[in-house]
């Protein structure tokens, strides 16, 4: 079996497999992931995941744990806020990590020998026994599973489904940088008439920040991501914008595009966590549905049946939860694109209930 992919979702594959003694071997283009040195929230369902894993207690010990979640208007008044420590429960609180730290940790025990760094795939060619890739350095490998966990832009997406991401909802592109903290202590969203800001805290001094205009500005160029959008936030939230426009080398510009697929699965190729079912961050699913992605295919693996009976049945097993979250993302974005006095007027009332409905279902 080959992974194409050392993310988190390939990751998390590998130290699956690995305990089930399931001999398998991941290909991954970089070195380094190129946005390591950012941050990540875990929700509870990740965490819970993650114990599964049974690393969930080295990510809470390095993470800062996310207590609650606040929703504001862009001039910080709140609209609602959420207690998640009491609705996931102390075991599975929300956490918010370094990535580079979480990769290490779920790299963490895991022989050097099952990985090959540096190694992109430059093509595909599926026949009906084997599963031929041609590697960067010229070589050939051959496998009879593949299993594409190389993110939202896959290589093993394009070149076995011929499948691109489409824009999200929510907005065409985004920021992503670490900053000082201010003082907060929560997730914290701002939403302004044209724009967003997400701070959440790594520790007491630093914090993971997300900015996202909806429309105008569509340049990659950090110069201008232009500090007029946040015109009328709160000076402690300008200061972090302008001090990230004066650096724009710390921030990682990210487009907010989507994977929307009808199969995962194609002859021996199946796709997990982003490359298969990319969405906008708007309930932290990403890395959590991944992770879930990597358990339910390695218990599968692990009972040893047909391989295309087990793609068929991780499709039906692992699709009605990701629908639901792709439901509520999408229902969620359309009302971050409200007027912002009706947004004012609805988000009190309809904000906690759209979170316990859209996690309810991922408490289990």
């Amino acid at each position: 079996m080959i992974i194409v992919g050392a993310g988190i979702s390939g990751l998390a594959l590998m130290r699956a497999l690995h305990s089930l003694d399931i001999e398998a071997k991941t290909y991954e283009k970089r070195q380094v992931a190129k946005d390591s040195g950012l941050a990540i929230n875990l929700p509870g369902n990740a965490m819970s995941s993650l114990h599964l894993l049974g690393v969930r207690d080295a990510v809470a010990d390095l993470g800062y744990p996310t207590k609650r979640r606040e929703y504001r208007t862009e001039t910080g008044k709140l609209l609602f806020s959420v207690n998640e420590a009491d609705f996931w429960g102390y075991s599975n609180q929300p956490r918010c990590i370094l990535r580079s730290d979480l990769m290490s940790i779920l790299r963490q025990g895991l022989p050097d020998n099952l990985f090959c760094f540096g190694q992109e795939i430059n093509d595909v060619q599926t026949g009906t026994d084997n599963i031929e890739l041609s590697l960067s350095d010229g070589r050939t490998v051959f496998t009879n599973i593949l299993i594409g966990a190389d993110g939202v832009n896959s290589t093993i997406r394009e070149k076995v489904f011929g499948h691109t991401t489409q824009a999200a909802i929510l907005s065409p592109f985004s920021w992503r940088f670490m900053a000082d903290n201010p003082g907060i202590d929560c997730w914290t969203l701002w939403a302004g008439p044209t724009s967003m800001l997400l701070l959440i805290p790594v520790s007491d001094e630093r914090v993971y920040a997300w900015a996202s205009l909806s429309r105008e500005n569509t340049s990659s160029d950090a110069i201008k991501f232009s500090s007029d959008h946040f015109s009328g936030f709160p000076l402690m939230l300008r200061s972090i914008v302008d001090k990230a426009l004066a650096e724009p080398s710390h921030v990682y510009y990210s487009p907010l595009n989507e994977v929307r697929m009808k199969n995962w699965s194609r002859g021996g190729t199946t796709l997990i966590g982003d490359a298969a079912h990319a969405m906008a961050p708007v309930w932290a699913q990403g890395a959590a549905l991944g992770i879930e992605d990597a358990l339910e295919l390695s218990k599968l693996l692990a009972e040893g049946s047909n391989w295309p009976e087990m793609q068929q049945r991780f499709e039906s097993l692992r699709r009605p939860r990701v629908e639901h979250v792709l439901k509520m993302t999408d229902k969620m974005s359309k009302a971050a694109k409200l007027p912002p006095l009706v947004r004012r007027l609805v988000l009190p009332y309809l904000g906690p209930r759209t979170y316990a409905k859209a996690y309810e279902p991922l408490l289990s």
